[in-house]
């Protein structure tokens, strides 16, 4: 902080003297001398800007009070709904940076990158007039004269340009780079968390009664995927350690028409069964029609049971079938690595065996899709995985599936039996994809081993490999190490180091000797004897003081590793994987249906084809295959007076429904296709926002962009058309409208409509601010007379009904009986809470009355509302508009009072 010397000589006067044909003026002249700067040229702005101390300031400043503010564009104002993935971030009003922990930035940067998404990120002003305000106490001078004064000008612009030009979007950008890093960080943890709960789990685990022999370390499964036909459903025999032992093809099992051939596939499958005894049965969830597949398989087993007791034993009475996700299978099948494994096998087949194995061994399943081609990452875990680069997906891969793997162990011995097998030793500590295959390589050609020592001196692992891996392979008895006579050390079955092994030994020896057990003589006996006898009887470990135990060996240095060992030696190798669980309700229906808990919920619109329709109640199918179900109250509101859903309703209709509940054990999805409800932000609130979402719903500039918008898309819809017609003209919607705004009710127009030059469209003022647009289709037109357009068809048809003519036959009618609604005494105006407030004064009023009124519907324009109170509270009906008269709960009436008749009476 050097006091500055002031120049008498204002700034403009000393710049008049180096005027020149480059800088013509002293404002010229002093803004190239704030741009060109110091001795080294570089500007005062950039100077200051690049200074570390200054940058370090500022940077703290920026980062540790900058605010995030999203608003929607145009675009995105129409583009993003209530349940759209942007939803959340729509409207974010000054979130501090230090609020973001999660993957929320990723989604308000692809947002603004798809240009749906204004985002600012900025210092709050209070503490930016701070910011900038010190950085003048510091840099002006302290100079009360005029001259100094004007010079002090100069210097506010150049700390004006050195923050806003350089030093805060700087800091934007870092800004924005650190809430890309941090949300990914945040993402992987997610993605690493799922993909952890996948892989570490436990193989399925026989019930305790099976009393199959010890070596099948994993249960003898039997894999079914559905098949529509071609491919047929698929059974295949899994061994324990994998291996396919058979397959059977029952394309029958699903047909409910030809019963003979369903009964012969039953038959195939039971003496499959029967022949191979499996320990459990997992069918894939592929979609609804494995649920029936499910009980046809449970029938064959009880119907097995019932007539050869005595030949299928205990196991099969209680033989257990699970559904197993396809999601893995499926990459599986359709990976590189499954057709070298399974050589001419089509892929059904192979899904059933990655099906199978998943259930045996998840840990070498999810590893054999890890290697070169990495079919992993096709393994679809998190919704918002998309953010991550394969690259960096699969460095989380690498991590869960090290942790796991090393956690787990693997059996070499077994291993050099069954290929499939060796996938997880990629991960082991020290190897690597490349060390893996080549010590894969030298164990299937040696056969086995018998020792870890082996892997040092017959396998080519160099001492700091060994070091680092051999703690994680376990040697092991196996089918070809238990028809040798050589001996399999026990340790090599732990997680005890080789080097920590004389520790072990010294350990075992003296409990054994200690329970009186051994003599004084160390030999070879002694050795393997302790080992054995304390693995036999764990308790004397257990009981063992560790502290004491080293204080006495004087190896206080190594009592956590004491402790280790003696946790190993209790139970070696001891799985510490959680438990496999069978599917819940929740799991079936998600993996049948393909959806998720964000895909399909209350509130929700879908899209439903009609697949039939009965007179009260229409049947749909959703995209995911599940059934939905429309009753005709829940149908859209110009249907519910019909008598039938059929009457408008056909099968293949494309319906936008909204999902009213779920009933998840039957799989069915309640939908209702009411306008009103479909367009209404009832279901919002079930999403969770953000404390600092705060919707801006009503601003000039938003309203304006909103009315170009839809000025825009009214134009590119409009297609104009010369009919010669008194109650006809040229206009859009929204013209029309303003032509009847200072009509009475019951006036309308004749306009073009949207759907093409074979509609019409009447646009009905049914009450001030209340419109009705109805579609006019003009049948039997010819397209090819070039006059036919300058004319209303002589046939149309509105709302199902035909006409021959639209004015006397269908419009006129239509306003003479609404003209009668709106003079009828017991006509209430307002909204529909307005009616229902000035039914409530009546009822209180007159309490032992039933009181009703009739008013406008402005959800549904051209139909009245009947609303009525008999004890407290206001019900509803629909009343709507014909040209026949009035239809009130299915049934027509010629006019109102015949109307309130039958309400009365019923």
């Amino acid at each position: 902080m050097d006091e500055l010397k002031d120049a008498k000589e204002t700034p403009e006067e000393m710049a008049s003297t180096f005027t020149c044909a480059m800088f013509e003026t002293p404002e010229a002249v002093l803004k190239g001398m704030r741009h060109m700067g110091s001795v080294n040229a570089v500007s005062y702005p950039v100077e200051i800007s690049c200074e570390p101390c200054v940058r370090k300031h500022v940077h703290s400043i920026f980062m540790d009070n900058a605010v995030v503010s999203t608003t929607p564009t145009a675009d995105g104002h129409t583009a993003i709904d209530s349940f759209h993935q942007f939803a959340g971030v729509k409207w974010l009003r000054d979130k501090p940076l230090t609020r973001f922990g999660d993957a929320q930035w990723l989604l308000i940067q692809k947002a603004e990158e798809e240009k749906l998404l204004h985002v600012t990120i900025k210092l709050p002003g209070v503490v930016l007039d701070k910011l900038i305000s010190d950085s003048i106490d510091y840099y002006l001078s302290d100079g009360v004269s005029k001259s100094a004064q004007l010079w002090n000008e100069q210097r506010k612009m150049i700390l004006h340009e050195a923050f806003y030009s350089f030093l805060l979007p700087s800091m934007e950008k870092e800004a924005r780079s650190l809430l890309t890093s941090r949300a990914k960080s945040w993402l992987l943890s997610e993605y690493g968390k799922l993909l952890w709960d996948k892989v570490s789990v436990s193989p399925y685990q026989r019930k305790e009664n099976d009393v199959s022999s010890d070596e099948e370390t994993a249960p003898r499964v039997m894999a079914c995927c559905w098949g529509p036909g071609k491919p047929a459903t698929t059974f295949v025999m899994l061994d324990s350690s994998g291996e396919v032992l058979d397959l059977l093809h029952a394309g029958s099992l699903n047909l409910r028409i030809d019963q003979q051939c369903k009964k012969t596939d039953q038959q195939r499958v039971q003496k499959f069964i029967m022949d191979h005894q499996p320990h459990v049965v997992v069918l894939g969830a592929a979609n609804l029609s494995c649920v029936r597949l499910k009980e046809d398989i449970y029938e064959i087993i009880f119907k097995m049971v019932e007539d050869n007791p005595r030949d299928v034993g205990h196991v099969m009475d209680n033989l257990n079938i699970v559904y197993g996700d396809e999601s893995l299978p499926r990459v599986y099948e359709n990976s590189r690595i499954s057709v070298d494994q399974l050589p001419s096998q089509e892929g059904i087949i192979r899904c059933a065996v990655g099906l199978g194995r998943y259930l045996q061994n998840p840990l070498a399943m999810v590893a054999t899709l890890c290697g070169p081609g990495r079919e992993i990452l096709s393994w679809k875990l998190y919704p918002w995985e998309n953010f991550l680069t394969p690259d960096e997906k699969y460095g989380m891969v690498e991590q869960v599936m090290v942790d796991v793997t090393n956690q787990v162990g693997l059996d070499i011995n077994l291993a050099s039996s069954h290929e499939w097998l060796f996938a997880p030793l990629q991960f082991i500590s020290g190897l690597g994809l490349r060390k893996a295959a080549s010590l894969q390589r030298s164990l299937v050609k040696a056969g086995t081993i018998f020792t870890r020592k082996d892997l040092l001196t017959s396998h080519g692992f160099g001492k700091k490999v060994f070091t680092s891996a051999v703690g994680f392979l376990r040697v092991r008895c196996s089918e070809l190490t238990s028809s040798s006579s050589q001996f399999i050390d026990l340790l090599d079955d732990k997680r005890i180091h080789p080097e920590s092994y004389s520790l072990a030994q010294d350990l075992a020896k003296d409990i054994y000797r200690e329970d009186g057990s051994g003599d004084a003589k160390d030999d070879d006996d002694v050795l393997e004897m302790a080992i054995e006898h304390v693995r036999e009887k764990p308790h004397l470990l257990r009981a063992v003081d560790v502290h004491e135990y080293a204080e006495q060996k004087n190896r206080l240095n190594k009592k956590e590793t004491l402790n280790d060992i003696r946790l190993e030696l209790i139970e070696g190798f001891q799985d510490r994987r959680r438990p496999y669980v069978e599917p819940s309700q929740d799991d079936e229906f998600y993996m049948f249906s393909g959806e998720t808990k964000e895909t399909l919920s209350e509130g929700r619109i879908v899209r439903a084809r009609v697949r039939r329709v009965q007179p009260q109640t229409a049947i749909c199918e959703l995209e995911s295959g599940l059934t939905g179900m429309l009753s005709k109250e829940d149908c859209s509101d110009d249907w519910r007076d019909l008598n039938e859903s059929t009457d408008k309703l056909h099968e293949g209709d494309i319906l936008t429904c909204r999902v009213k509940s779920i009933q998840k054990n039957r799989y069915l999805v309640s939908l209702t296709n009411r306008k009103c409800e479909v367009r209404s932000n009832l279901f919002q609130n079930l999403r969770t926002t953000d404390p600092y979402y705060h919707e801006e719903r009503i601003t000039l500039h938003t309203g304006k962009e909103k009315t170009h918008r839809q000025e825009e898309l009214a134009k590119k819809l409009f297609k104009p058309r010369l009919i010669v017609h008194p109650r006809s003209q040229n206009i859009t919607a929204d013209e029309a409208i303003e032509l009847l705004s200072d009509k009475d009710p019951g006036e309308s127009v004749i306009r073009p409509s949207s759907r093409g030059l074979n509609y019409l469209t009447l646009t009905l003022k049914v009450f001030d601010g209340v419109y009705d647009h109805q579609d006019i289709e003009e049948v039997g037109k010819d397209d090819k007379d070039i006059t036919a357009s300058l004319q209303i068809g002589k046939i149309v048809r509105i709302r199902g009904d035909t006409f021959d003519e639209v004015m006397d036959r269908y419009v006129d009618p239509l306003v003479t009986h609404l003209k009668a609604m709106l003079n009828y005494r017991k006509f209430r105006r307002g909204n529909k809470t307005e009616v229902d407030e000035l039914l409530r004064i009546e009822k209180a009023e007159n309490p032992n009355r039933i009181v009703y009124g009739f008013g406008i519907s402005h959800e549904s324009p051209g139909g009245f509302i009947l609303t009525y109170i008999r004890s407290s509270d206001p019900h509803h009906d629909y009343v709507s508009l014909d040209p026949k008269g009035f239809k009130f709960r299915e049934q027509m009436f010629k006019d109102i009072d015949h109307l309130v008749a039958y309400f009365q009476r019923h």
